[in-house]
């Protein structure tokens, strides 16, 4: 906060951007000056109006929330300003940015539990209790198109151009071509306290994927909504666009999150590392802590795959033969299955191949955090590794298909509940019926192309 007011009186940060996420992982919140923020926000935070955490992506007050209604008068929440996520936004002109927790008691502190950093927090707080910290990094792809947002827009999505004409994963040349843009992307996070390890071509024309370098759970979870804005923002900056859908052309490859995960205890050990054993069926060594959370990711899985996947769109990317996974099993460096386990020693950690682009990371890192520890409180076997096309085993559980089986799976989930609590939940389950509810209701242009003449 001292160098803050030193930029603002030096005159080389005007604009603090104060923000929070929201249940689809957006960054909403307001643009307040230099002096203001000093002087009344950075200590004091400020209010939003808290149907924020009850609306849909259009910004309609939602009905049917317990958290806020207009039979309580949708109020304000109060956002605290968190010091330790204030960084520079050098993508932006003499900006910073913070991020806040929302808050539903200003005098306890006490926070807004269905807030995600608030449902990310809590099963941060349950690891710390068993002794343990939780680290994660996001590989997030994207892909970007010469169009602008406004030409996008008008369009309606329609006749996009890639930046870029063919399947270019790994490919330096076409990466030179993209480079302008992000090569920007790379410079204005990476500038911003969020560091970048690199950026490569993907599976799709136009496709990217820049990863961030691992980080304590919450903070790689602000770093993630932190550079999408970013990425967005700095495409726009440059007349294009880039999209984070986890499917944005039934054609093209699908966007994925990576999420990889591990546990670490004081004096910064690696909890899956020692204790060290056999692990079997595999040549590999690990300790019983790695094995039982393992355990617990594949027996919660599908019950929380809305947490990896939350919206129609989310599940077109469950395809074989393109990377996406659709069996729940584990494997040693093996892309098919929905666990992919990489690493040894102090680097031995999960990846998780189940989420799509358009996951929110709070919820997502939550989901994986709770499901892990209760294999640890249970000692969940994970059974031998699999071995072989995970696409071709169809004895293995599948990814839920679709959204209203991922909503029915959360709805049985007695686990979530206890992981989470019943408000937490109920909201959950609300926002996703709702996005569920505008999805069945809209008439596509597949039905218009389909059944207008020839039906």
């Amino acid at each position: 906060m001292d160098e803050l007011a030193r930029e603002i009186e030096a005159g080389r940060i005007e604009t603090v951007v104060t923000a929070f996420p929201d249940l689809y992982g957006r960054l909403v919140g307001k643009r307040i000056t230099g002096a203001f923020f000093l002087d009344e926000v950075a200590q004091h935070g400020m209010h939003c109006c808290d149907y924020l955490l009850a609306c849909d992506m259009e910004m309609d007050p939602t009905p049917g929330y317990a958290y806020t209604n207009w039979a309580k008068g949708y109020g304000d929440l109060h956002a605290v300003p968190d010091p330790e996520t204030l960084r520079v936004a050098a993508w932006l002109e003499r900006t910073a940015i913070v991020l806040c927790d929302a808050v539903a008691d200003d005098a306890t502190g006490e926070l807004v539990a269905v807030a995600p950093r608030s449902i990310l927090k809590r099963q941060l707080a349950r690891a710390a209790e068993r002794g343990f910290a939780a680290k994660t990094g996001s590989e997030l792809e994207l892909y970007l198109f010469r169009d602008g947002y406004d030409e996008a827009r008008a369009k309606r999505y329609h006749q996009l151009t890639p930046y870029g004409g063919y399947i270019e994963d790994y490919h330096l040349l076409s990466g030179t071509f993209a480079e302008p843009v992000l090569g920007a992307i790379r410079r204005g996070v990476d500038a911003s306290a969020i560091p970048v390890e690199f950026s490569k071509g993907e599976w799709g024309p136009g496709q990217h994927e820049i990863n961030l370098r691992y980080a304590p759970a919450l903070e790689m979870a602000d770093r993630h909504v932190l550079y999408k804005q970013a990425a967005k923002e700095i495409a726009a900056q440059h007349g294009c666009s880039v999209t984070f859908m986890a499917k944005w052309h039934e054609a093209m490859a699908g966007s994925s999150l990576h999420v990889h995960v591990s546990l670490w205890t004081p004096g910064d050990c690696s909890a899956f590392a020692e204790p060290a054993e056999p692990l079997p069926g595999t040549a590999l060594e690990a300790s019983p802590s790695f094995r039982w959370f393992l355990g617990g990711l594949l027996a919660h899985a599908r019950e929380l795959a809305w947490c990896f996947a939350p919206t129609p769109n989310s599940y077109k990317r469950y395809k074989a033969g393109t990377f996406a996974p659709t069996r729940i099993a584990w494997s040693l460096d093996n892309r098919t299955c929905g666990f992919r386990v990489v690493g040894r020693g102090p680097s031995l950690r999960v990846e998780c191949r189940i989420p799509g682009a358009d996951a929110n990371p709070y919820l997502a890192y939550a989901a994986l955090l709770a499901a892990g520890l209760d294999g640890i409180e249970r000692r969940t076997e994970p059974g031998p590794p699999f071995q072989g096309d995970a696409y071709q085993a169809h004895d293995l559980p599948s990814i839920p298909t679709s959204l209203p089986e991922a909503i029915a799976e959360l709805a049985a989930s007695a686990f979530a509940r206890s992981a989470f609590g019943d408000a937490v939940v109920d909201h959950l389950l609300h926002f996703a019926r709702t996005e569920l509810a505008a999805y069945e209701t809209a008439v596509t242009d597949f039905e218009r192309v389909r059944y207008f003449e020839r039906i």
